[in-house]
């Protein structure tokens, strides 16, 4: 059965765009340009994720968002024109899964909405597959909470392995350092942000075969840091 896609932007031409581009990626779509529609349609028909326009003309999307997590767990992608960092942490800080910005890639957005609700399951099913990364090198078993090189179980600290599953989250995604530090430590440690560079280098010495030339945790300049895409084990 297709997975139900709430889609909440009040823009109607980029509404009308997501929706085609979401149906075409198999998803069952409602959508609408309205806040309080949007929770009126959530009570009547619970959707499995969420996109959620930030900027809404009646109620606004951080209200809607925040209603949804009282009544249920259901995922949620945030759009956002708002570029800054503070913005985008309080939309995490809100309950949203990721979050894109504005412009972007309707393409994008599809993928972004099957990797969540691909998460999704495996945590719901309690069958979540190992993922390898590095051309199959690395493998990510989290419910076991083990990483392992060619084989071999590597010793990650706890901060290591948080990094190293947030990146993973949504591989070939760019997380910020203070996305890294709100969902490894939480977002009262501010002013840690160079401590990340220094457990990432680390991180790279136990599980990159060259961490000179990292293939698996890459750095993007003024970005931040992603994972290398996904292949599963």
């Amino acid at each position: 059965m297709a997975a139900t896609v709430l889609l909440v932007e009040d823009e109607q031409k980029l509404r009308q765009l997501l929706r085609s581009y979401l149906e075409r990626g198999g998803f069952t779509v409602l959508s609408t340009g309205s806040g309080a529609e949007a929770l009126s349609l959530a009570a009547t028909s619970p959707p499995d994720l969420v996109v959620l326009d930030l900027g809404l003309p009646d109620v606004s999307g951080e209200t809607v968002a925040r209603e949804l997590r009282l009544e249920r767990a259901t995922p949620i992608l945030m759009l956002t024109a708002r570029s800054s960092e503070d913005d985008r942490i309080r939309g995490l800080e809100l309950g949203a899964d990721d979050y894109v910005t504005k412009p972007f890639s309707p393409r994008e957005v599809v993928l972004r909405c099957q990797a969540i609700l691909r998460r999704q399951g495996q945590r719901e099913d309690g069958a979540d597959q190992p993922a390898s990364y590095g051309d199959g090198e690395l493998v990510i078993d989290e419910p076991r909470r083990l990483a392992l090189l060619r084989g071999r179980e590597v010793a990650l600290t706890p901060t290591e392995w948080g990094i190293l599953v947030a990146l993973a989250i949504v591989p070939g995604r760019v997380y910020s350092r203070s996305e890294l530090i709100n969902r490894v430590r939480g977002h009262e440690f501010d002013g840690y942000q160079r401590s990340v560079d220094s457990h990432v280098k680390n991180l790279r010495r136990k599980i990159e075969a060259d961490s000179a030339s990292p293939r698996i945790i890459q750095t993007v300049l003024g970005g931040g840091y992603r994972l290398g895409l996904r292949r599963d084990g």
